[in-house]
């Protein structure tokens, strides 16, 4: 009888464990997302969560480590020095830099030959710290490598700048149309990684290392003037230094061609030497013949440094993309070897030139050109010509609408000298950007307007013009009206001996 009690017993509890496995399994699938029951009316034979209906995880906020009122992306001078003029206004300022060294084309490039611009009654239009520098250099204070690193270093004192960096992320918003970078993380050379906000963000690469990650609308380039159905840009150049050169024989030999005319048949258009400048020869470099198809040695820009050295802007580089580093490499490969034949050209063709050696060589190039996008307001070639200004002009142009040669279109082209044009502060805001600034190369202008424009001391007016501004104005720059400007530029004219109106 009591076997028969226990055998009932074991048969009801053995129903209660069998009614109790679908819970468990339904409990067991709830706590696991790897599992899935199938829904009412279907049948799987898969178990397996479709990760699919997972919600995507969204990454936590970074922390950010530090605020400005300025930072400045990339080391080029013009960018330098809207961080100059806002860091001496009292403005924390912080200057990030993708490229390995800093100081871009000027001190990395070597871009030492200064282009000036003028009016039409050879008036000058450099203006503000470029002033300084460009009273040196034509003085022949700052004509030296050393000296002009010099010169890049004490616009930086002061300034934490960090060389190397690379762009992680970048946080924004996007409200009433318009978009805002809120945060931005980058990794140092050690892999550290930081995250920082700041008031206000500025392009000032060469090869667009933030705009590019934005959203944004390309300026048509070259292509739009000379074919082509690819974006193309002006020629890169590469630097080239002589010693032992004999200045003064190639003066005298010059000046004994004279007249002008006969200068000009001898030598080519616009060939002219001073005690410290020389320009032309594009008669003679036509005849040299390079091996290779992306390299023309154009006419002649050169600066006499001293006891015997001598820079020259001439070697055209075609095709170089800035934002790809073998392109670059390969490009500054190439100039090397190209230049030993230029040497021997220019010994054999040009007096001076005859006990002349190569002077070492630049670590980057010289780079025109390259993607422009859409600001507020987009410079264009009518307002050059017709000598326009504006009431929130932030710098005035005077240099000639010179278009550099590119491979299919060797000899470039050139569209006119304008007298002086005003350049308003809307064509260094990033269109659609509440806070993004764009400083040298990188202005709103279109490809003719660009030709003058794209000058150093013409953008670089406007970069310090803003920096000022931003130093000094507490509205949003988007915010200030024709009634500010007048009481800004009174301020800047006054107090900085910059005159914009």
């Amino acid at each position: 009888m009591k076997r028969q009690k226990y055998l009932l017993l074991w048969g009801l509890l053995l129903i209660v464990i069998i009614a109790l496995i679908p819970v468990g399994m339904n409990l067991f699938s709830a706590s696991n997302p790897t599992q899935q029951a199938s829904p009412p009316g279907e049948t799987t034979t898969d178990s397996t969560y479709d990760s699919a209906d997972i919600p995507t995880p969204q990454p936590a906020t970074p922390t950010i480590s530090q605020t400005y009122d300025l930072v400045v992306i990339g080391s080029e001078v013009e960018g330098i020095l809207m961080a100059k003029a806002a860091h001496d206004e009292g403005q924390k300022v912080l200057i990030i830099d993708p490229r390995e060294k800093p100081g871009g084309q000027l001190i990395q490039g070597q871009m030492l030959v200064l282009d000036e611009p003028n009016t039409n009654k050879k008036k000058s239009l450099v203006q503000g710290e470029m002033k300084k520098l460009y009273n040196a250099y034509n003085a022949g204070d700052i004509r030296t490598e050393e000296q002009f690193t010099d010169y890049y270093n004490s616009l930086i004192q002061g300034i934490p700048l960090e060389s190397g960096i690379q762009i992680d992320q970048i946080q924004q918003t996007d409200t009433d149309a318009n978009y805002a970078i809120t945060s931005l993380t980058y990794k140092t050379k050690d892999q550290q990684s930081h995250t920082i906000a700041a008031k206000y963000w500025v392009e000032n690469s060469d090869y667009n290392a933030l705009t590019s990650k934005l959203h944004v609308t390309r300026i048509p380039g070259v292509e739009s003037i000379f074919g082509g159905d690819k974006p193309e840009y002006m020629a890169a150049t590469y630097m080239l230094r002589f010693k032992g050169v004999d200045w003064l024989k190639l003066h005298s030999a010059t000046l004994l061609d004279y007249p002008l005319t006969n200068l000009e048949a001898k030598y080519g258009t616009n060939t002219y030497v001073d005690y410290d400048f020389g320009t032309g020869f594009n008669k003679i470099t036509e005849n040299f013949k390079s091996l290779d198809p992306q390299l023309k040695l154009r006419g002649i820009n050169s600066t006499y440094q001293k006891d015997g050295d001598v820079i020259i802007n001439a070697l055209l580089i075609y095709d170089v993309d800035p934002a790809n580093p073998e392109s670059v490499q390969a490009a500054i490969a190439k100039g090397k070897a190209e230049a030993p034949r230029v040497l021997t050209f220019l010994k054999e063709n040009i007096p001076g030139y005859e006990h002349a050696e190569l002077n070492g060589f630049p670590d980057y190039l010289y780079i025109r050109d390259y993607n422009r996008f859409e600001t507020d307001y987009v410079l264009p070639y009518e307002d050059v010509v017709a000598s326009k200004m504006f009431w929130d002009n932030v710098s005035i142009g005077g240099y000639p609408m010179d278009i550099q040669g590119t491979r299919s279109v060797p000899t470039g082209k050139g569209y006119g000298k304008p007298d002086f044009y005003g350049i308003p502060l809307r064509s260094f805001e990033l269109k659609s950007y509440d806070n993004v600034l764009v400083a040298g190369k990188n202005i709103g202008a279109s490809i003719k307007a660009y030709g003058s424009a794209r000058i150093t001391p013409t953008t670089a007016l406007a970069a310090e013009t803003i920096g000022i501004i931003l130093g000094h104005e507490t509205k949003k720059l988007r915010d200030l009206n024709e009634e500010d400007f007048k009481r800004i530029h009174q301020y800047l004219s006054e107090d900085y001996n910059i005159k914009l109106d």
